[in-house]
């Protein structure tokens, strides 16, 4: 493929939202603002029907209306990436509202189009990924963004390369949207075999969580952490034990785990996990609910979750799936406390009422998932594409 321009730094052939700090004036002689949600206002706006896209900083995609948007409503061709976290591309033509992403435009689209600035953002996520920095959350250094040196083809070239990534894409879309209904599937399936848990109208018996709990620990509880040099210290390669923190298991991104020596992860007793444990956010998203996937290696909580275990009366891929639901959210949710800071206590986690069937039926049910699961494994990997994360089908990005 001939590239017509050749080493463009991003600054000369792009706009972006905001004039961004230790940048010369020069690499921004223009900038396109718009009116920027939190997560909550996004979210308060939602409508399933709408027709307006709303531009989340994370995975999550969501629609609301022009009249929900109101002044907050925007439109154009855009590429964005978040100011926060997890580093990902999205391309929107058209109106949508937006969170706190970092939004750009070409500056010449008779030159670079922006759905090829997309799949070049796209193609090269790893660099990306590398310019955002931070201890807890990242943020993109954005000069090295700027920095960042494209080259691409005519215009026609452009346009014929978009339109065989936007097959593969519609491909990947169509895959994922699969995997949603087999998890509404999973979760219809619960309303057949135990109704509402409210109503409870098989006459399942209720009681405590507590009463069924045989560990409930914490990072914090295991005490003799703190007998080394500032607490645990982790390493971004792997250096014996995977360190679980929550947003690993929220967001799949295996890429950014952290890691502890063997040392830590021996003084760490209490924490270790070994696959299937139900762990709960305790601060910040405080009655968050994840199921801890089966595991080969050595591993330990993090800090700022709780892990449980359960005795023989009850299948923990069953009790995830009821705090999961509606109804599990709701008794969670009533003992988080805090205005800003959100907490739930190991008491409060005990006090939560449960459906406990007999064993036998919520195996069954735990069969059910185990079959559904096994379908989506194959639409994950047809989702899974490495044409858009290492586009060589169309083009090596350079």
């Amino acid at each position: 493929m001939e590239f017509i321009e050749k080493g463009i730094p991003l600054w000369k052939i792009t706009i972006w939202d905001k004039r961004f700090n230790n940048v010369d004036n020069e690499w921004q002689p223009k900038t396109i603002k718009y009116n920027y949600l939190l997560s909550d206002e996004l979210n308060s706006i939602k409508y399933e029907d709408g027709d307006v896209r709303i531009l989340y900083t994370g995975k999550e995609v969501g629609y609301t209306t022009e009249e929900l948007a109101g002044q907050n409503l925007s439109e154009g061709e855009i590429v964005s990436i978040p100011w926060g976290g997890i580093p990902s591309v999205k391309y929107h033509k058209g109106k949508f509202v937006t969170g706190d992403n970092r939004i750009a435009t070409s500056s010449d689209v008779t030159r670079l189009t922006n759905k090829y600035l997309y799949y070049f953002l796209r193609g090269n996520i790893n660099e990306v990924a590398s310019y955002y920095r931070g201890a807890s959350l990242k943020h993109p250094n954005m000069k090295d963004i700027l920095k960042m040196k494209i080259s691409f083809p005519s215009i026609d070239v452009q346009e014929e390369i978009c339109t065989q990534l936007d097959i593969l894409e519609s491909i990947i879309f169509l895959r994922q949207k699969e995997l949603l209904e087999l998890d509404r599937l999973i979760k219809a399936r619960f309303v057949e075999m135990f109704g509402d848990p409210e109503i409870n109208p098989y006459g399942y018996k209720k009681a405590h969580m507590g009463d069924y709990i045989t560990l409930l620990t914490d990072f914090s509880s295991n005490g003799s952490y703190e007998t080394l040099d500032n607490g645990v210290t982790m390493y971004d390669k792997p250096n014996h034990a995977w360190i679980v923190r929550t947003t690993d298991l929220e967001t799949g991104d295996m890429t950014s785990i952290k890691y502890i020596d063997e040392s830590a992860y021996e003084l760490l007793e209490k924490s270790k996990l070994f696959g299937g444990e139900i762990i709960m956010n305790k601060i910040g998203s405080a009655g968050n609910v994840y199921l801890m996937p089966e595991i080969n290696m050595p591993a330990s909580l993090g800090r700022n979750a709780f892990m449980f275990r359960y005795d023989d009366r009850i299948n923990p891929k069953y009790l995830f799936q009821l705090l999961k639901s509606e109804y599990g959210q709701r008794e969670i949710k009533q003992y988080v406390r805090g205005a800003v800071t959100k907490t739930i206590t190991k008491n409060d986690v005990r006090a939560v009422t449960i459906v406990v069937p007999p064993i036998e039926i919520q195996n069954k049910y735990v069969d059910f998932i185990i079959q559904v699961n096994k379908s989506k494994v194959v639409s994950r990997l047809a989702a899974s594409n490495p044409y858009i994360q290492n586009p060589n089908f169309a083009v090596k990005w350079p």
